[in-house]
């Protein structure tokens, strides 16, 4: 409840941020990597804090000081991160001021905070939609829900609303009725863009076309009916799980960044607008009319000042990160390492690539209760467009196998949210030619959230890609997209070439707790591409799986042939390994064909040691090669190999066009073959 103690408590904390502000200001030398405060926003943060219970979720955003003090958060965490030194408990020195992270007992979870603006919607979104299933499934348990049903709170700024992301989660929290807030703090500034330059309408009006989120608009600067909305809110998002949005209208007195500074670009009239809306003096003036005594509050003015100044000294004089550090925590320790269980038992029978996918989802979800699988169309009416689904949604239900809207974004980014509350997420991209509007999400939030929250929220989820090209798909639904995907740091991507490698490598994926790509070629789903049958394989048992990053010799070249000098190896994934394998045929004994299986992690040892074992080398792709993953190994294998190499390294990869056309006989000119391998081959053992 609202009583003169939590009045009085805000204002000391405002205080607290008032003298933050004033003091990096002051020392603007000192305080050299870029940040905000909080300043004018105080009010409205700090009401959304006080509602809060250690079993809830928050994701402040970059100006959200002020709810961390409200959380509990001290000023010298704070300014820790601020300073970006070793003891930042949050990430160690590596992010921006107020880029928290946090998993105890004490305090709201919060998952891993970017800059990238409103980028945290999907991933927040994804916190309540795992709540939601958990729910739904321990709602026999009530110890397990414990005594309080968590909310989650998304903080935005009001410039974030007009990002395409933020829709997609206000769409998906409507449609599934998630427990989550949306507090939105309107400045009416995005940097130097107004409200009137960059929208047509306010969060509270933006929200109305989304059926069945609430809202409301208050006066953020206002702490007592801050205090009063969030207080209502809250509660009523605790007790009856539906999604809110609350449009707080605040006053911007800091600068955008300490970068950016508000004379920049704002006139003296606009300053001086929001400065008479200050939440700060507001407080003071209503505590004075209550009959708070102002030598108390002049009191608390200075107290804070001092022990500000004194926090600010300490965290100046603590130790920068270690330099040995900054490779640290990239990825969390998987715990599959060595191959195990039987690949080829007696008892089964040869399956068909996609069934071996189906089969291993299937013992995945019989396992484990928490593993989830959605995409588009994976649902029970279709179980995905190539049937590797079928069967699912029947068995395990609609609330562990469904439909999403055509929404990449939040297919992919959803699963941080998911992971965070001890969520499996499988989620599926229909093509890989559509993955790029999820590559935000996988840049920004998945694969940089280990590392820059010091392995706190790794994110344990296995995207699943078809891929490739075969039988005139044309040029939205035949891409190869590896090369873009290895550019991204913190990621695993995994690229099986047969049914047995496919249950092996899924089943790793899906239990290593870092995120996982794994790309599925579609031509060998069903061995119906001529010179793909050896991708049907015998079922592996159920505890078969194959450790991420070792390769596999598919073909070995003759001893003799070896010993004579007359043999070379091909480095290939995917329909490369049928391509390579069929144009062996006609060189009897003197090819050697490496199955990479996983692109990264890399077996770079097989790989460099077949290379010195043959010293010639042909890396075959289907993407287009100029500037590709294949031509990057070839770099590397010619520098570790250089001394044992008796040619130059070769590569064969598509032709240099901006997609795969549609009719066959362009297909098949653009891609590699058999053919086009062998000729390659023919002249690398001639050289």
């Amino acid at each position: 409840m609202l009583t003169n103690d939590v009045l009085l408590k805000a204002f000391d904390l405002m205080c607290a941020a008032k003298a933050m502000s004033e003091i990096y200001e002051n020392n603007r030398q000192t305080c050299r990597y870029v940040h905000s405060t909080s300043r004018g926003h105080e009010a409205i943060q700090l009401a959304a804090a006080f509602q809060l219970q250690p079993c809830d979720y928050v994701s402040p955003y970059y100006r959200d000081e002020s709810m961390m003090l409200g959380l509990g958060f001290t000023p010298y965490q704070l300014m820790l991160q601020l300073l970006a030194k070793g003891n930042d408990i949050f990430t160690g020195g590596r992010e921006y001021y107020n880029h928290p992270n946090y998993r105890g007992n004490n305090k709201p979870t919060i998952i891993h905070q970017s800059s990238a603006t409103g980028m945290q919607a999907i991933p927040t979104t994804g916190i309540a939609q795992g709540i939601k299933y958990l729910e739904k499934i321990q709602a026999g348990d009530k110890n397990n829900l414990g005594h309080s049903l968590p909310v989650v709170i998304c903080s935005l700024g009001d410039a974030s609303v007009t990002e395409g992301e933020v829709s997609e989660a206000f769409q998906f929290a409507a449609l599934h009725q998630l427990p989550i807030i949306y507090l939105v703090q309107d400045n009416d500034w995005g940097i130097s863009v107004t409200a009137g330059e960059a929208r047509t309408a306010n969060a509270f009006e933006f929200i109305q076309g989304f059926k069945g989120i609430s809202a409301v608009s208050i006066d953020g600067s206002d702490f007592e009916k801050s205090f009063e909305a969030m207080e209502w809110v809250v509660n009523e998002v605790r007790s009856n799980r539906k999604p809110y949005l609350v449009h707080a209208t605040v006053p911007l007195l800091g600068h955008h960044t300490s970068g950016v500074r508000k004379e920049f670009y704002r006139t003296e009239e606009d300053i001086a607008k929001h400065a008479a809306n200050d939440p700060f003096y507001k407080l003071r003036n209503r505590l004075l009319e209550i009959g708070v005594v102002e030598e108390h509050l002049l009191f608390l003015e200075k107290t804070n000042a001092d022990f500000i100044a004194k926090q600010f000294a300490d965290a100046v004089a603590s130790p920068e990160p270690d330099p040995s550090t900054a490779t640290d925590f990239v990825f969390v320790p998987t715990p599959i390492t060595e191959e195990q269980g039987n690949r080829t038992p007696a008892d089964k029978e040869k399956v068909l690539m996609v069934d071996a996918a189906l089969f291993a989802i299937r013992e995945i979800m019989e396992e484990y209760p928490e593993a989830l699988l959605y995409g588009q169309d994976v649902g029970r009416r279709l179980g995905g467009v190539f049937r590797e689904a079928a069967t699912l949604a029947e068995q395990f239900g609609d609330h562990r196998v469904f439909n999403t809207a055509i929404q990449e974004a939040y297919i992919i980014g959803s699963t941080v949210g998911m992971s965070a509350v001890g969520l499996k997420p499988i989620v599926e991209v229909q093509f890989a030619d559509y993955i790029y509007p999820g590559l935000n999400q996988l840049v920004t939030e998945i694969s940089k959230s280990c590392y820059l929250t010091c392995g706190k929220f790794p994110v344990q989820t296995l995207i699943r890609v078809p891929i490739g090209a075969y039988g005139g798909g044309g040029p939205y639904h035949s891409g190869s997209v590896e090369s873009t995907l290895l550019t991204i740091k913190g990621i695993k991507i995994v690229y099986p070439s047969n049914a047995a490698d496919m249950k092996g490598l899924l089943k790793a994926a899906f239990l290593d707790p870092n995120p996982v790509v794994m790309l599925e070629h579609k031509g060998l789903y069903w061995s119906k591409v001529p010179g793909t049958e050896e991708a049907k394989t015998i079922e592996p048992s159920k505890d078969y799986v194959i450790p991420l990053g070792k390769a596999n010799v598919v073909l070995k070249a003759g001893q003799d042939k070896i010993d004579e000098g007359e043999t070379c190896c091909v480095i290939t994934y995917g329909m490369g390994v049928y391509w390579a394998k069929a144009a062996a045929k006609k060189l009897p004994g003197q090819v050697e064909v490496i199955d990479l299986r996983t692109l990264f992690p890399l077996d770079e040892a097989l790989v460099f040691a077949t290379v010195k074992k043959h010293g010639k080398c042909l890396i075959l792709t289907e993407e287009q090669q100029n500037n590709s993953f294949a031509e990057a190994l070839a770099g590397r294998v010619s520098k570790n190999c250089f001394y044992f190499l008796d040619a130059p390294v070769e590569v064969l990869g598509a032709a240099d066009v901006p997609a795969i056309p549609m009719n066959t006989g362009l297909e098949q000119a653009i891609l590699p073959n058999a053919d086009k391998v062998y000729v390659r081959l023919l002249q690398l053992l001639n050289n």
